[in-house]
């Protein structure tokens, strides 16, 4: 006599994601307007675990340390939820920048290609701005060249002349 074997677990099948998914979406469409963009318990308690895991440089289920890529992946997820940068780097440390070169560069470029993430992901890694655009992830215009946004000028209490 074979046994039975039980039915097997459809909660990581594509439909189901796909159907919880869209019931958050759904169900977000019919939040009060004035919550701001309050996160469902999951996500809550996922944004509490990165911010952890960012503070003491360990991953939470095994203990090892952060690889550079796994604090990339953590910030761009952070960022992704509308954490705050400032909140993040209270969690997170920068850490030293890698020896420049054409290596450094390259696997910048090749790694933005793979996964782009957001450009201010990469400080927390040591990557700087000139690593970034000769890698392609920022435009080559320095901050000082960039043209300027109008200024308005504080009205008098004068009126204008006829």
């Amino acid at each position: 006599m074979a046994k039975k074997l039980p039915p097997p677990n459809r909660r990581g099948s594509p439909e189901a994601i796909a159907k919880r998914r869209a019931g958050r979406a759904f169900n977000d469409l019919y939040d009060m307007p004035g919550a701001g963009g309050q996160l469902d318990g999951r996500t809550a308690k996922r944004r509490e675990r990165f911010l952890q895991e960012l503070e003491t440089g360990k991953a939470r289920g095994s203990g090892r340390a952060l690889k550079p890529l796994d604090v990339l992946t953590r910030v761009s997820e952070l960022l992704t939820l509308g954490e705050p940068l400032a909140a993040i780097r209270k969690a997170c440390k920068a850490r030293s920048a890698p020896p420049l070169g054409p290596s450094v560069v390259e696997a910048v470029a090749e790694l933005h290609r793979a996964y782009g993430f957001q450009p201010e992901a990469y400080r927390f890694v040591g990557v700087d701005d000139e690593v970034l655009r000769a890698a392609g992830v920022l435009p080559h215009a320095p901050r000082s060249e960039r043209p300027r946004a109008a200024t308005t000028r504080a009205r008098t209490s004068r009126p204008p002349p006829r």
